[in-house]
């Protein structure tokens, strides 16, 4: 009995104890069966005004949006607007040609000009495309008034301003052909501003202008002399009947016809070919020699419009220092114009000391006592009897006693 471990102990219950063992098993057998989870139901987002708008694209996130764009809807064409100019050499000639038929006429300079800009801020002027780029410029500039007509100043002068942009893709000569534009179509038309320091910088430039000129001399008069006549008689020449197109191709066909009848052009000896060189070489030099007397003849007349539009503006009273200063700088330097400029700026500067008198005395322009704003109200309230009370009882009467008590 000692050695009977479960002595003394209840007796095992074994119908119990062998139906948990048959469920745990008939449990491992069946095979596991995923409780369904309830999926929550989402909450609507209200819709606003700016979840409506289109989220800005930044450079990285947009070529993700592109690519998920075509992959949805490939069959759909997108809208794109294209931001750069790639255009052939021909293509570029061919629109500077057309801007340089339309920029003449004043009802389309405004489009044309912008155009053109357009051409400059695209890269497309360049030492190839730069000679038809200055045939824009000569027909904008082919009327000598019209870049300071009001309803075209600004394009003018947002033309202009951009054109210097492109200076250093343009030669010698056509640098010095742009310099004096730019005195008619934007230093002159800077001189109309409102803001003084504007006047006042574009008078310092005008200055400076005239302090480079070369001393006049007396070829320089009989150059411009010579050059009036010419224009004269281009102008009458320009006013009869031109001949017809077919009269004109007849009558160079003669020309050629009778320069060479025998066709003997092609036996000329060496000695002649090399004549002609030196002939040519000769030509060129008078040609560029001519080029410069133009353009310093220009250079003049666009220095001497820019005094004669600042003489204009002494009736503004903060132009009038300014104009006194350079109307003087202008008459010392009077030895750097031709003869007949000499009289102008004479009498440009024998307005500007009269009324310059006049302003020292106490006159203005018209004749009118110079008061300023101050004196004219310090005038005003001389004679107006205020009360010590402001508002009540303006004029000095006892008209508010009543309410006062």
């Amino acid at each position: 009995m000692g050695d009977n471990l479960y002595d003394g102990l209840p007796p095992l219950s074994s119908s119990s104890y062998h139906q948990e063992q048959l469920q745990l098993q008939q449990q491992q057998q069946q095979p596991s069966v995923p409780v369904p989870v309830p999926v929550p139901v989402p909450v609507p987002v209200p819709i606003l005004k700016s979840a409506l708008k289109r989220p800005k694209l930044t450079s990285q996130s947009q070529p993700s949006v592109v690519v998920t764009l075509q992959s949805a809807e490939p069959e759909k064409k997108r809208l794109r607007f294209k931001t750069t100019t790639d255009a052939s050499e021909s293509q570029v000639v061919d629109a500077m040609h057309k801007i340089a038929s339309h920029i003449t006429n004043k009802t389309k300079f405004s489009k044309a000009s912008k155009l053109a800009i357009q051409l400059i801020n695209a890269a497309s002027v360049k030492p190839v495309t730069s000679h038809y780029f200055m045939a824009i410029l000569e027909a904008a500039m082919s009327s000598p008034t019209s870049c300071r007509d009001q309803a075209l100043r600004a394009d003018y002068h947002a033309l202009f301003s951009a054109a210097q942009d492109v200076a250093e893709v343009l030669n010698k000569k056509q640098k010095s052909q742009l310099s004096v534009w730019i005195l008619e179509a934007v230093v002159a038309n800077d001189l109309f501003t409102d803001d003084s320091f504007v006047f006042s910088k574009t008078a310092t430039r005008i200055k400076e202008e005239i302090s480079n000129l070369p001393i006049a001399t007396e070829e320089d008069d009989i150059d411009e002399a010579a050059t009036l006549k010419d224009e004269t008689e281009t102008a009458n020449v320009d006013d009869q009947k031109k001949p017809n197109g077919s009269d004109q191709a007849l009558a160079d066909g003669n020309k050629e016809d009778e320069s060479d009848p025998f066709g003997l052009d092609a036996f000329i000896t060496t000695t002649k070919k090399e004549k002609g060189k030196k002939e040519t070489a000769a030509k060129l030099r008078k040609e560029e020699e001519d080029d410069s007397k133009r353009l310093l003849r220009q250079r003049r007349e666009a220095l001497i419009t820019c005094l004669e539009i600042a003489a204009r503006r002494y009736k503004t009273p903060w132009c009038q220092t300014v104009i006194d200063i350079l109307g003087n700088h202008a008459f010392d330097n009077v030895t750097r114009f031709t003869s007949k400029q000499r009289k102008a700026i004479e009498t440009l500067w024998t307005s500007i000391k009269e009324q310059q008198i006049r302003r020292k005395q106490g006159k203005s322009v018209s004749g009118k006592l110079d008061v300023t704003a101050f004196e004219h109200l310090q005038e005003k309230y001389s004679t107006e009897t205020i009360s010590i009370r402001r508002a009540v009882g303006g004029g000095g009467d006892r008209r508010c006693q009543q309410w006062l008590g």
